[in-house]
């Protein structure tokens, strides 16, 4: 086994074409993660340097150093990485924990009835499968999810879906650990927070089937992307991090609605801000081409936020949780600040599709998104699919329709309508001359047969799906809704916020939401 190595490069400093989403650059030097043609895929840690000319360094064992040169005399970059003989993680000794989330009140009405994990997306769908699939398809087989607002229909979903259905864990295990009350002063409280959440269940590191659990992996339930972990944990173990935040950039618009960092040139976080306001914010801007960004997109995109996915030691998360903070709450706005001052915090810049599900102007724009021909998230992976629950449902039958840029989900009837970027969620039913624009519509749980519907209409009633002739914009329709004959939803007065339950509806941001099983009648307009 050798002691030292050495190795000098020459090439041109303009790379490109590094593996999606993990690389950034500084000036003419890049910082980032797993370049192609690196040590067997190792990390890479690039720092540029004020020299001219080519050199060699002698370094200790465990340690490659290299001088990049381009061109430009005035140009040089060094890179060092994990030795070729570096540890690769284990998916087995990672534990992942997701978080079910609080009450949602920024998806409500979506949320009345379903915690945010389970509200539908992309028409058949629901937003737990998202980290659920990555999880599966990273080789992470140890997944718990913690429950506590409205979990039922989650519940019910977790367990129709991973438990079985031909999705193979070998030895691993995914579990519901829903908030519970236990003995003592303490254990009269429920979910205070996200770290507290976690630390209600400390216990499952302890126990003897996870003494190996070297590593901890906390994923929110509620974001669209597709990411594999075991490059975020293997970043975490080459930097030797105790903690690792997976960061992406993000623009002005939205920028006060996340966790927001500061790094060093080697991607160490030397600040974090919980959702900063006003001064607070500005003083958080970056240089975000650092991420890989052209210029004109990291004008756009000023800052570097925390996508709410992080890595920990096993040991420091512990220690953090039960004897350092104790009494703090949330990872965001308490144990990851003051981590910062004390801890070896490592960035990991994620440059893929990334959105956070968090209000209902952003479900309804990430949704239609997924009906455009060239979007950067797509459900048809065939490596790395997203998982859901198995409905055996027939194929969707479309009598004389115009369908444009529209997503029509398994087991519906459409019968001489028009669809435009819509998406249609399973059991939908879409009578003749119905119009839809820019809608999503999450289908029902179950079918009316022929003679029931026709019953129904015969006694003025309205059955479960879109009646003749409705024309509807810019709208969510929740699951088993009825909607009537000659309706007409457009919200042509643009009120932007309104509450109308009685009515079976309510406006958020200008987007009609028809609520889950509510009826609205023949010929009404919204």
């Amino acid at each position: 086994m050798a002691s030292s190595a050495c190795v000098t490069v020459r090439a041109n400093t303009h790379l490109v074409n590094s593996e999606k989403g993990y690389l950034f650059r500084q000036d003419n030097g890049f910082l980032g993660e797993r370049l192609k043609g690196g040590s067997n895929n190792s990390a890479l840690v690039v720092n540029r340097l004020a020299k001219r000319s080519r050199s060699q360094k002698r370094v200790k064992h465990g340690v490659v150093s290299a001088i990049l040169t381009s061109n430009n005399a005035k140009e040089s970059v060094t890179l060092q990485v994990p030795s070729f003989l570096r540890r690769r993680t284990d998916p087995k000794n990672v534990v992942s924990i997701i978080l079910g989330g609080g009450p949602g009140t920024q998806l409500f009405p979506l949320t009345k009835r379903a915690a945010t994990p389970a509200v539908p997306v992309g028409g058949c769908y629901r937003l737990i499968d998202i980290p659920m699939s990555n999880c599966i398809n990273s080789g992470i087989n140890k997944i718990f999810v913690l429950t506590q607002f409205n979990s039922a229909s989650l519940n019910r979903h977790i367990a129709r879906t991973y438990f079985g259905n031909g999705i193979n864990f070998g030895d691993g295990i995914v579990e519901v650990l829903a908030a519970t009350q236990t003995p003592g002063e303490a254990g009269k409280k429920w979910f205070q927070g996200t770290a507290d959440a976690v630390r209600q269940f400390t216990w499952v590191f302890e126990d003897a089937k996870n003494t190996k659990v070297e590593n901890v992996l906390i994923l929110a339930g509620d974001h669209l992307y597709r990411m594999d972990y075991m490059n975020l944990v293997q970043s975490h173990v080459d930097r030797n991090a105790d903690i690792t935040v997976s960061c992406a950039a993000v623009g002005d618009s939205r920028a006060s609605d996340y966790g927001l960092v500061k790094v060093d040139d080697r991607g160490h976080i030397i600040q974090f801000s919980e959702k900063p306001k006003g001064d607070d914010l500005k003083a958080m801007q970056a240089d975000t081409s650092l991420l890989g960004l052209s210029p004109q997109d990291a004008l756009k995109s000023p800052y570097i936020a925390s996508m709410g996915v992080y890595v920990f030691k096993t040991d420091v998360l512990l220690n953090l949780l039960k004897w350092r903070y104790p009494t703090s709450n949330d990872f965001g706005s308490e144990i990851i600040p003051a981590a910062v001052r004390d801890h070896n915090v490592q960035s990991y810049f994620f440059g893929d599709y990334w959105e956070d599900i968090g209000t209902i102007k952003s479900f309804y724009d990430a949704n239609l998104a997924l009906t455009e021909e060239s979007h950067k998230f797509e459900f048809y992976d065939p490596k790395t699919p997203i998982y859901t629950s198995p409905r055996f449902l027939p194929p969707t039958k479309i009598d004389k329709c115009r369908i444009v840029d529209a997503i029509i989900s398994h087991g519906c009837f459409l019968r001489e309508c028009t669809v435009q970027r819509s998406i249609v969620g399973e059991r939908s039913r879409l009578d003749y001359g119905v119009d839809l624009l820019d809608t999503v519509m999450m289908g029902a749980d179950y079918y009316k047969t022929e003679s029931e519907i026709a019953s129904l209409l015969a006694e003025g009633k309205v059955p479960i799906g879109i009646g003749r002739n409705t024309k509807i914009r810019n709208c969510i329709i929740d699951k088993n809704a009825k909607i009537g004959k000659d309706v007409i939803i457009a919200n042509k007065d643009g009120v932007q916020e309104a509450d109308r339950p009685e009515d079976g509806f309510y406006i958020r941001s200008g987007i009609t939401i028809i609520m889950e099983k509510a009826t609205i009648e023949d010929g009404t307009v919204i």
